[in-house]
């Protein structure tokens, strides 16, 4: 009878498996869009329901029929565009070369960083269209305002998000018109989308092999001494050490994850908030009060975590139009 090869399930592309340095998602790569404007926008995760729609999607063996689907609703106030950042080329790459701030700044702003008191943001803003022949990308310096949500919070994240554009001087007109001044993400996004949502998974703390790397579990005659949920062995006499890629008990969980095309199914505004808070609030959230969205499928982390979601820089498939939502269930979850 031929051995049976059970290599480990758990993919190495991830390593090292360490904790995300911050709980704020960091972005280093943003879609080209002809179109200025930002291309993305950051909101808290509130919780999952289920819909009733009418598919639209193309060869679906469901075309024109009304499913259930699970989307996960997440709660977008409003932000502010607080600077604009230009970055130039170098031989390592691109450097952040200098940043422009708004010339008023919102009072919650205080807890994070140290607000100038005495800024000149038109001087600035001229110095820079003067040296707009070193700067290769435009990047704008944006801020939530959790006061507004129903997160537990009043300090704001800082986040640095792309602009669209051709060319520079267009990343600039439009981070100039924008700035000091407060984004919906109706402006951003539109019903029917595809956004990539990258976010800090559940953590889940110092977990063994098995449930870390999915390593079998020990069988009764294998040589072993006393214990089951280990490593057969790490590594051979030669070469006399441990390579990286034995699996190895550690923190599992609260990493930086992104996830690909998840489609927008609806944007609502914050007079529509009672359509999709369920009796009692949502489970360890609480009430939606402002902007939200209607994600298809499930997105990473636990509920009150940021989440960036990002224009999609790899598209599946064409921008189709929202699917009709019939039903959106308001069924309490707390005894779920």
């Amino acid at each position: 009878m031929a051995r049976h090869h059970q290599p480990r399930k758990g993919s190495v592309a991830f390593s090292p498996r360490k904790r995300a340095a911050r709980e704020s998602p960091r972005i280093s790569s943003w879609p080209e869009r002809e179109e200025p404007g930002l291309l993305g926008f950051p909101g808290y995760k509130v919780g999952m329901t289920h819909v009733t729609l009418l598919d639209n999607t193309k060869n679906s063996p469901t075309e024109g029929m009304e499913i259930s689907t699970a989307v996960t609703v997440v709660e977008t106030p409003p932000i502010v565009v607080m600077g604009i950042r230009a970055y130039t080329k170098t031989s390592r790459g691109l450097k952040a070369m200098t940043d422009v701030l708004a010339s008023e700044f919102d009072e919650d702003l205080k807890r994070k960083i140290s607000v100038p008191v005495e800024y000149d943001s038109e001087g600035q803003l001229t110095s820079l269209k003067e040296n707009l022949d070193k700067v290769e990308e435009i990047r704008a310096l944006i801020h939530t305002k959790p006061r507004l949500a129903s997160v537990p919070k009043k300090k704001p994240e800082l986040l640095e998000c792309g602009i669209g554009g051709n060319t520079v001087e267009e990343q600039l007109e439009y981070a100039t018109s924008v700035l000091g001044k407060e984004i919906n993400p109706a402006d951003v996004f539109a019903d029917g989308e595809h956004t990539d949502a990258i976010a800090v998974t559940k953590g889940k703390g110092f977990q063994g092999v098995v449930k870390r790397w999915g390593v079998r579990i020990q069988y009764g005659k294998a040589a072993r001494s006393s214990k089951a949920r280990v490593v057969g062995s790490i590594g051979p006499w030669t070469p006399s050490r441990t390579m990286w890629t034995v699996p190895m008990a550690g923190q599992m969980g609260y990493h930086q994850r992104t996830e690909y095309n998840k489609k927008i199914l609806k944007i609502g505004e914050a007079e529509q908030a009672d359509e999709i808070n369920p009796k009692g609030g949502f489970v360890k959230y609480g009430l939606v009060k402002n902007n939200y969205l209607l994600l298809k499928g499930s997105l990473p982390g636990p509920s009150k975590r940021l989440v960036m979601l990002r224009k999609a820089v790899r598209p599946h498939g064409k921008h189709d139009d929202a699917p009709q939502i019939s039903y959106i269930s308001t069924a309490s979850k707390q005894g779920a």
